[in-house]
């Protein structure tokens, strides 16, 4: 793992191929991490990945935070290995909470529902009629990490934050019909548990 002073060197270099794109650094509890414009993720883990010297060749999990309710409040986390200086680095992007539907653009993705709890804390199995959210998006990186398409699935199935050009973007662990982000810290606590009703039908 690259020291403090090592991974401002890491830093300073990105500037050079893409300014403005590492918005700050951190050395917090042994792990190094460079928190990184959204909008320039692909563009620094393909730098990581195929600069000389640097060779992240390894993504070895990607994953979300909520920090609600600090702003921006996700944080999705790509943890980069160097196999043969066994060397970790973290990258971090920030973004912003979901919004409330607006006027979607040509090309956009359909608004999603938001989770709101029944009678109990229960999350409903349908959505509310017109309760939608624009939510947080940020591009895959599936084409220079083939083992982040199930990843990137999972954040979108318990977070909803959505991935621009994610080959299948759909839930992975809960239902398909299942409503709401069950790891966001405003999502409803308790409830009955989930029925995996396509299992029950097909296989009793």
């Amino acid at each position: 793992m690259p020291d403090a002073p090592g991974l401002e060197l890491i830093r300073g270099e990105i500037e050079q191929h893409h300014p403005g794109a590492v918005l700050d650094t951190s050395f917090d509890r042994g792990q190094a991490a460079l928190v990184v414009d959204p909008d320039q993720i692909v563009a620094v883990l393909s730098w990581l990945r195929e600069a000389p010297g640097q060779e992240y060749g390894f993504l070895s999990s990607l994953h979300a935070a909520d920090y609600l309710p600090a702003a921006p409040r996700f944080g999705v986390h790509y943890e980069l290995l160097n196999r043969d200086r066994v060397e970790r680095l973290r990258i971090k992007a920030m973004l912003e909470g979901p919004r409330p539907a607006g006027p979607v653009a040509a090309g956009d993705p359909p608004p999603l529902p938001v989770a709101k709890a029944s009678s109990g804390g229960v999350p409903p199995t349908t959505p509310p009629a017109g309760d939608t959210e624009q939510l947080p998006e940020i591009d895959s990186c599936v084409e220079l990490f083939p083992t982040a398409e199930f990843q990137e699935r999972e954040v979108f199935d318990f977070f909803g934050i959505r991935f621009r050009g994610h080959p299948d973007l759909r839930r992975i662990l809960m239902p398909d019909d299942y409503v709401g982000w069950p790891q966001r810290r405003d999502f409803p606590v308790g409830g009955e548990p989930v029925r995996f009703t396509f299992n029950e039908r097909n296989y009793g």
